[in-house]
């Protein structure tokens, strides 16, 4: 089972690969992002999560990235806009920034029955790929009217 957490901008403690830095050891300047498992595990129980399989994206005709299952948790509260500088924003940041991946549908609802994570399960509809070639736009006995 592979599982990967995708948490963005928080800083670990550990060995910095910058310039000027030449591996000086840094602690993490957000001491409270540290949470204890049985709280973590509290907190996965209070949100509700969503099993699904990713969509192709619109922008590509291919289809990476939508072989592995999600895990990622509905938001418990509502976006709010900042009133200096207009940006939407959430204090919540399992629903913002925690993404886990699986390679099959039974281990991602494996974890969540482990962890007691309350979750929904999407299906997504099965696709059928019409061959198609490129001579059939000059075939003889073509349905659609010539563009050229």
């Amino acid at each position: 089972m592979s599982v990967c957490f995708h948490v963005r901008g928080v800083a670990q403690p550990g060995s910095a690969l910058v310039l000027g830095t030449r591996g000086r050891r840094f602690e993490s300047g957000r001491p409270d992002m540290t949470l204890q498992t049985d709280v973590l595990e509290e907190f996965f129980r209070m949100n509700r999560a969503r099993i699904f399989l990713p969509p192709k994206s619109a922008m590509q005709s291919g289809r990476a990235k939508t072989r592995r299952w999600v895990l990622e948790f509905e938001p418990s509260m509502a976006k709010r806009r900042d009133p200096l500088m207009g940006w939407t924003g959430s204090s919540d940041m399992l629903a913002t920034e925690v993404r886990l991946f699986f390679d099959s549908r039974e281990e991602a609802i494996a974890y969540a029955e482990r962890h007691g994570i309350p979750f929904d399960l999407e299906i997504p509809p099965e696709h059928h790929v019409r061959p198609k070639a490129y001579a059939d736009n000059f075939r003889f006995n073509r349905r659609g009217n010539w563009t050229h």
